[in-house]
């Protein structure tokens, strides 16, 4: 049994009213436990309202979600798909609630009943295991966004939960902010097994994901490892959808009859490619 299992999934918001809107079209996926999942689409397309059911914060209006076997569709259960799934959301502001860091780490342990020493050893864990273990005793509001970021994922980290779905998680931050939050990503997937869903709009980000996963208009376009996708330019053209820039520049090179003879997913490979191409010639 696959870790989070979608099957027939719709959602619709306002059932019932004349402003009921349907945002998931009979969505079927599987999340294996330990992969590192992108999900990409535009504003709109459901991605949200997915995380937000993985979460327990959303419940399916028709079909069904399991998480860890258990079904997502009943009140009785939020408590243990949040012990199972936490969600990490856009601004991470909206989720720091204290004035001391640790504090704030240890919110989501405290509401769930742990014991204090309990507490206190997973608050340093998820702390260190984000690099920001020096910073304990700090206001989070003195951070800088990468920071806050990372508190927010101890936070989650400090639940034990053994998937983080991350709802765009870098899109109010700097180019160094992004990359301490995605080293700390990769790293605690790779590390510590955690499953990681990623909401994103950034292709560079979604192509260091073990598999991506495409939505449109509440369904699921396509899906496949970072290179199978992407390599589909034309597709994902079709549909108003960005490729990253070192496929985009092999897809027009290609377009004018030089084949470097793959698709690159970042500047290095595409380097590569093209002097290989130049060397043979």
């Amino acid at each position: 049994m696959s870790f989070i299992e979608v099957r027939d999934l719709v959602f619709v918001y306002n059932p019932d009213t004349e402003d009921s809107s349907e945002a998931l079209h009979g969505v079927n996926m599987n999340i294996e436990k330990g992969e590192f999942v992108a999900l990409l689409g535009h504003n709109g397309c459901g991605k949200s309202t997915l995380a937000k059911i993985f979460n327990g914060m959303y419940t399916p209006t028709k079909g069904s979600v399991t998480v860890d076997g258990i079904p997502t569709d009943s009140e009785e259960h939020q408590i243990e798909i949040r012990r199972r799934v936490g969600l990490v959301q856009q601004n991470p502001d909206n989720q720091l609630v204290a004035g001391v860091v640790e504090e704030d780490v240890a919110f989501g342990p405290e509401n769930l009943g742990v014991e204090p020493e309990e507490i206190r050893r997973r608050v340093d864990n998820a702390l260190k295991a984000v690099g920001m273990y020096e910073y304990r005793e700090h206001a989070p509001h003195k951070l800088s966004g990468g920071q806050k970021q990372r508190i927010a994922i101890a936070g989650i980290i400090a639940m034990e939960t053994g998937c983080i779905v991350l709802d765009e998680p870098t899109a109010m931050l700097d180019p160094r902010g992004r990359e301490e939050v995605m080293s700390t990503i990769k790293r605690l997937n790779k590390e510590q097994g955690i499953t990681i869903i990623l909401i994103t709009h950034y292709m560079d980000e979604a192509v260091q994901a073990d598999r991506v996963i495409v939505m449109d208009d509440g369904n699921i376009l396509t899906e496949g490892n970072p290179r199978e996708v992407f390599a589909d330019v034309e597709l994902l053209k079709k549909h108003r959808l960005d490729v990253p820039q070192a496929t985009e520049l092999a897809y027009k090179l290609k377009k004018e009859g030089i084949d470097l003879g793959d698709v690159p997913m970042n500047t290095a490979e595409c380097i590569s490619l093209i002097e290989k191409l130049i060397s043979a010639k």
